[in-house]
């Protein structure tokens, strides 16, 4: 898996990606990932990439010109013919775009290259955006300084569906969104903290009614938090027992 990214700070997204899991896959050749700086590709002595906007305005506007020499450079180094829109999928981080989530990040992952497109100022000049763009994605109903952010959360979502990226294979197979739920709550030692005790099913050795308790808990948080995936689970799974929501206590603040 290789990511792609066209930025205006190369140095802010490699210092956040080379930490942690990523960086370890990054440094065994599992997922490789690189920044490329479209200053580089301005053409101009001071390395200016944008301009005031046609129509007046608040702001700068980035051009076409320097993202589409960028994106070329990167289109010719992995080895495509042409710059064609469509070769390669390119991810351009907007508020605009369709909402990012655990389906897409899982079809993202079957994809060898991934470029993404990180936006400043007031944007980026349209028509390029038209002429390579093959995504539109976002991550949330808010903006942000930038896209280098989102496309970091692209990067480590993707990466981690990537074989061989975690520890452990099965770990990325049982937690939230994988099924359409939440993940079920999680305990370790020791086995009574804070007057608080472990699940006694948890520690019964039943492997079938730790699998069954486990997805009930995982149906009654979605039911929850997540009022909206537990209708639409419920919808895909009409002939499935949802277990009751239970009472809670509600926590005294002094």
């Amino acid at each position: 898996m290789n990511f792609h990214i066209m930025t205006l700070f190369p140095e802010m997204v490699m210092s956040a990606l080379s930490g942690s899991i990523i960086g370890r896959a990054i440094e065994n050749g599992t997922v490789s990932v690189e920044a490329v700086n479209i200053r580089d590709f301005a053409g101009n002595k001071h390395n200016k990439v944008d301009d005031y906007t046609y129509g007046g305005g608040a702001g700068m506007l980035m051009q076409a010109e320097p993202v589409y020499r960028c994106y070329e450079d990167i289109i010719r180094r992995i080895g495509e013919k042409k710059a064609e829109t469509g070769t390669v999928r390119v991810l351009y981080m907007t508020p605009q775009g369709a909402l990012f989530d655990q389906k897409m990040a899982e079809e993202l992952s079957e994809e060898e290259n991934i470029i993404i497109l990180c936006g400043h100022y007031e944007g980026i000049d349209e028509r390029v955006l038209e002429e390579i763009v093959t995504d539109n994605v976002s991550v949330g109903d808010y903006v942000l300084t930038g896209g280098e952010i989102p496309a970091m959360i692209i990067v480590d979502a993707v990466s981690r569906l990537v074989p061989d990226v975690l520890s452990n294979d099965e770990s990325s197979l049982y937690e939230s969104f994988g099924d359409g739920l939440l993940e079920y709550p999680q305990y370790s030692r020791p086995e009574e903290w804070h007057g608080q005790k472990v699940p006694p099913v948890l520690i019964s050795g039943d492997h079938e009614k730790v699998a069954r308790w486990r997805h009930e808990q995982s149906l009654l948080r979605t039911m929850e938090r997540r009022f909206d995936l537990f209708k639409k689970y419920v919808t895909e799974h009409p002939d499935e027992f949802v277990p009751k929501k239970p009472r809670r206590k509600k926590k005294k603040i002094e």
